[in-house]
């Protein structure tokens, strides 16, 4: 009979979870950077888009959020005619791209590149 023993490291581990955490923090910073450069989302003062749109951790969690009263109504309604003379590709379902669409697969790329670029991994 053969005996296994498995030490884990919980230090290692916690390091790696953490560093996770943070490497998904910072893809969604990108990601929000991208949105950005894209100008894909309304813009009239700039608050939705530069203040209103932020990178939330809760609970382990990391998300992109926009807070704005009028991002849901905008964002669902892409047959408004929505200025373009700050955004120039202005208008709803701006995240749709990154959802079924030609960067859709932006998140998992970046998260995997600063990942091993954060751990080696």
């Amino acid at each position: 009979m053969m005996s296994i023993k498995i030490a884990i490291d919980k230090q290692a581990v916690k390091r790696i979870e953490d560093e996770a955490l943070k490497s998904a923090e910072l893809t969604m910073e990108q990601l929000k950077q991208d949105i950005v450069n894209a100008e894909t989302m309304p813009f009239d003062s700039g608050d939705m888009q530069n203040n209103q749109t932020f990178v939330q951790v809760e609970n382990n969690c990391v998300s992109l959020v926009t807070s704005s009263p009028q991002a849901r109504r905008l964002y669902y309604h892409p047959e408004y005619n929505f200025q373009q003379g700050k955004n120039a590709n202005a208008g709803g379902k701006w995240f749709e791209p990154y959802i079924s669409g030609d960067k859709k697969d932006f998140v998992r790329e970046t998260f995997a590149k600063i990942f091993k670029k954060r751990t080696g991994v």
